[in-house]
């Protein structure tokens, strides 16, 4: 790759001095690059376009939400907005982005200096989590204009059950009998946990402005340990508020990795839940309709099987989809996270009695 040539096609200022690789993101291909003397340095990303195949709609999206999202700080007065917000610069063509001749997309971003990201959740950082993520929402509530889903129907429940049946039915590696068992016990609560494109129907539940992909190396931290801005906005696009909520607890959550094969391990965290459940409400509660918060849950029960149903699909369609580091790592996978939910549900009453006392 021509790197150099890629940076010059953008209005970067300095001298480069060092590009080198930054984070291991598993989607995009990121590189730091570094600057002589004072300037800033930046940050050069390769766009996916296999998976968001409508690089204009991402890109017009993220322009929207972060544009808003500094308008909203500035009004309340904020200080160091660099900080807090992703700043993206232009290319010579006046886009946020640039095609090279290889038909490959790439972005550049300001480097944020002096910031941390987590990999591990602890309930002090969940809470930080929960109401930097709410405030998010928040922020996004009153956006100007309308955005486009950069992968449609990412978290449509009702559309990950068609492509389980479609495997099934063509069981094409020949694993069906093995889970057989599995997909009779996902049958079994399909239509309950796909309640909320049904509510949704019916004009009861709206969608909103979302991130995602709640996790919490998708924000970046100060040096004291404190929220400075959300990142890897790929994602942001119009969604319930389940999606951002019951997916970080999906992960931050369960006390163990989602591919760990001993289940003994695998257990919903109250402490996570309830510290990340309390800042959340505290930046959210404002703007959240009665059947928003009533339903939360059901979305921290509806991620772990969703997810179980998305590693049975490609288990069953022969590993396809996911990377798998051996023959029955999607078969773990599903277990793990069919545990998850099994637990999750054993603490149904707990988390609506929380929420009510929060409230």
């Amino acid at each position: 790759m021509d790197i150099a040539g890629i940076l010059a096609q953008f209005e970067i200022k300095g001298a480069v001095k060092e590009v080198k690789p930054l984070g291991n993101g598993l989607i995009n291909d990121t590189y730091r690059v570094v600057t002589e003397g004072e300037l800033p340095d930046y940050v050069l990303q390769g766009i996916n376009n296999a998976i968001f195949q409508d690089v204009d709609l991402l890109q017009h999206n993220i322009e929207v939400v972060t544009a808003h999202i500094r308008s909203k700080l500035e009004a309340a007065g904020s200080t160091d907005i660099d900080r807090k917000v992703l700043q993206f610069v232009k290319a010579r063509d006046g886009k946020t982005y640039y095609r090279d001749e290889a038909d490959r997309y790439w972005r550049v971003m300001v480097y944020i200096p002096d910031t941390v990201t987590n990999e591990a959740v602890t309930p002090e950082s969940a809470y930080d989590c929960g109401k930097a993520f709410g405030n998010f929402e928040k922020m996004l509530v009153d956006v100007p204009e309308p955005l486009g889903e950069t992968i449609p129907d990412f978290h449509n429940m009702e559309l990950r059950m068609r492509q389980l049946r479609e495997a099934v039915a063509n069981d094409a590696a020949g694993r069906l009998d093995e889970v057989r068992d599995i997909v009779d016990e996902l049958e079994r609560d399909a239509a309950e946990m796909c309640k909320a494109e049904r509510l949704h129907r019916e004009g009861k539940l709206p969608k909103r402005i979302c991130h995602c992909d709640t996790k919490v190396n998708n924000m970046l931290f100060d040096r004291d340990g404190q929220v400075l801005c959300v990142i890897d906005l790929d994602t942001v696009m119009p969604s319930f508020i389940f999606s951002d909520y019951g997916d970080f607890l999906r992960t931050g959550a369960n006390f163990t990795a989602e591919d760990d094969p001993d289940l003994s391990h695998v257990g919903f965290n109250e402490a996570i839940f309830k510290a990340f459940t309390k800042g959340y409400l505290e930046s959210a509660s404002e703007f959240l309709t009665p059947i928003e918060v009533e339903h939360l849950p059901y979305a921290v029960a509806l991620f772990p099987f969703m997810q179980c149903v998305r590693f049975l699909t490609d288990y069953i369609n022969g590993d396809t989809y996911y990377k798998i580091k051996y023959p029955t790592h999607n078969l773990d996978r599903t277990r793990n996270q069919l545990a998850l939910y099994h637990d999750v549900r054993r603490h149904d009453q707990m988390m609506a009695d929380f929420i009510q006392g929060l409230l």
